[in-house]
């Protein structure tokens, strides 16, 4: 019989995938009563991680939260996958790049072939080990307050560290984008960093699944013209594409 914290993982696997969850349907997938899915809801809705409704429960998905690493990397990760592989793509030979923190991110450095020299700027203290684990870097973390959820940095003295940086390209994600709010964090040092980052690069490239489509968070990052290039999967509207591209954004479908 799983433990509580492994039926909560699994419940939030299936409301990734679905959307939705039902009190039935995870009785008889996790062998436990009714009454013990109900109760399981009933403390998630609390940590604001679904909300309850009649047999079930669903997403919340007006407001941007932040999740953990592992979390995040529940949600879409195939698309995921396949907006790393897309990305990495791009990355050149004589390239030069900054790289933000999260899961999509994560998954992009995973897909990294890189075989000369190249230099990196990144606020993530894990994507940092797992770069120079990986491939031959000259590498600069900027400093300040590490997050926990992330593990990473975003202060004004992770600001301070761009100064005197410049690169090639910037790989970044969010929390949110839409034509009307652009592109958000669920906090406003996160998307003040990102931005700060985007300034020192000639190339702005935003790596996001489209379960971010129509989500705002708390700081806004930019707006989508900001952006040169979109990664994307195929779960965008071809309405919502070509508004996007009329931005001025190239739009990849991975």
């Amino acid at each position: 019989m799983k433990t509580i914290s492994e039926r909560h993982l699994f419940i939030k696997e299936q409301l990734y995938k679905n959307g939705f969850v039902t009190v039935q349907d995870l009785a008889e997938q996790l062998e436990v009563t009714g009454a013990t899915i109900r109760r399981d809801l009933r403390i998630m809705e609390g940590e604001n991680l679904l909300r309850r409704n009649h047999g079930g429960a669903s997403l919340v998905h007006e407001k941007v939260i932040e999740l953990s690493l592992t979390d995040r990397s529940l949600i879409c990760p195939d698309e995921k996958a396949r907006i790393a592989a897309a990305a990495a793509a791009i990355l050149g030979e004589n390239d030069s790049m900054g790289v933000t923190s999260g899961s999509t991110i994560e998954a992009f450095v995973r897909q990294l072939q890189h075989k000369g020299p190249i230099k990196v700027v990144t606020p993530s203290i894990r994507l940092g080990v797992l770069l120079m684990e990986k491939m031959d870097v000259d590498l600069r973390i900027l400093g300040g307050r590490i997050v926990p959820n992330s593990m990473s940095t975003r202060d004004e003295y992770s600001i301070q560290g761009l100064r005197n940086v410049r690169c090639s390209k910037l790989f970044f994600s969010c929390d949110g984008f839409s034509i009307e709010d652009g592109v958000t964090s669920a906090f406003v040092e996160e998307a003040h960093l990102t931005e700060s980052m985007m300034n020192i690069a000639q190339q702005r490239i935003l790596l996001a699944d489209s379960s971010k489509i129509g989500k705002c968070g708390f700081g806004r990052i930019c707006g989508l013209e900001d952006v040169d290039t979109l990664i994307t999967d195929s779960g965008i509207s071809e309405s919502l594409k070509a508004k996007i591209e009329a931005l001025g954004v190239d739009v990849i479908i991975a």
